[in-house]
């Protein structure tokens, strides 16, 4: 039976104990704290220190999550796990996640949609359960980026900002019309992939990776950004798409009670929230101390919101994404 809406019921997160601030960064490449912080709003960020994989982040937030939302493991019949670095190129991280949270014959699955990845697997989890097809979803972003930078002068551009860290929630079906999911919002655009991309390892070369994508000026082994670019189209699609989700339910900005927008730099999430005239008390920002952390940005921002008490009862809360594809996403809440 179907379902007229779904709602989050448990949210939890994980990080590494590893801080490393940008002194600590200075010491391997030509930067600074000042540098750092002038172009991103970065202070610090989190790195594993020990051999661990996006799943294993994953099943920490996983678990703080099901006891959240006050179920078990074997309460879920949908697993979706959204990562750009997975543990190991296949199978998905999500079935690796199963197999560590002990659930059986259950539907598991990647998404791989980079900073727009966790509102991809919200609205696909959301969509399952409304459609009867799933009762108990749990949605994991997890990312493991640390052990993919190039920590040298070379790609400070890209190596400053990211960080390690998972965040997961649980969903089920609501019998309250006025809360849960109002409606998700999901675009897509690969005519600018290359501006922001891992190029390597690739199916399409033989070998996937050479010696040579490691090396040189410009390596295709290290991730590659075109800031200037990507931040023009962020600070467009943003506001596009919060404002579709609002527009689509009948409001307006105004009506808006807490905007919890990826943590990719805080210069245009700053821009962003001017341009919509949204004080900053009504936006979550917490890349100062974690940096990038794509796909598990937005639930580990939703974690703190929710633990510092800036998200409550009857609030309307919009999520919103913008990274590489170029993909961005919304999912409009009430709480």
């Amino acid at each position: 039976m179907s379902v007229s809406r779904t709602r989050i019921l448990g949210v939890g997160r994980a990080v590494p104990e590893r801080v490393v601030a940008n002194d600590d960064l200075a010491q391997r490449m030509d930067t600074s704290d000042e540098w750092i912080q002038q172009r991103t709003g970065i202070r610090q960020r989190r790195h594993i220190s020990t051999s661990t994989g996006a799943t294993d982040l994953g099943k920490i937030a996983a678990e703080e999550a099901l006891r959240s939302a006050g179920v078990s493991a074997q309460d879920v019949d949908l697993v979706i796990f959204a990562t750009l670095s997975p543990d190991i190129d296949w199978p998905s991280c999500a079935c690796l996640l199963t197999q560590k949270l002990g659930t059986r014959n259950i539907p598991a699955f990647d998404v791989k949609n980079q900073c727009s990845g966790f509102i991809y697997g919200l609205a696909s989890a959301d969509a399952m359960i409304r459609a009867g097809r799933a009762r108990r979803a749990l949605v994991v972003g997890g990312e493991i980026h640390s052990t993919g930078l190039d920590l040298t002068t070379r790609g400070r551009e890209v190596g400053v900002i990211f960080g390690d860290g998972a965040g997961a929630v649980v969903l089920g079906p609501t019998d309250d019309p006025d809360r849960g999911i109002l409606s998700t919002h999901l675009h897509a655009d690969g005519n600018h992939a290359e501006k922001l991309w891992l190029e390597a390892a690739a199916s399409r070369n033989r070998p996937r990776i050479k010696p040579e994508d490691l090396d040189g000026d410009d390596p295709a082994g290290f991730p590659r950004m075109s800031g200037k670019f990507v931040f023009k189209h962020a600070v467009t699609r943003f506001p596009e798409v919060i404002k579709e989700s609002l527009d689509a339910n009948g409001l307006a900005i105004a009506d808006l009670d807490l905007l919890i927008p990826h943590q990719a730099n805080l210069r245009i999430n700053q821009f962003v929230a001017a341009g919509l005239e949204l004080d900053e008390s009504k936006v979550v920002n917490n890349i100062d101390r974690y940096g990038n952390t794509t796909a598990a940005s937005i639930p580990i921002a939703l974690h703190e919101a929710i633990a510092d008490g800036r998200v409550a009862a009857d609030m309307l809360v919009c999520l919103a994404a913008f990274g590489a594809g170029f993909t961005w996403a919304a999912a409009l809440m009430r709480w």
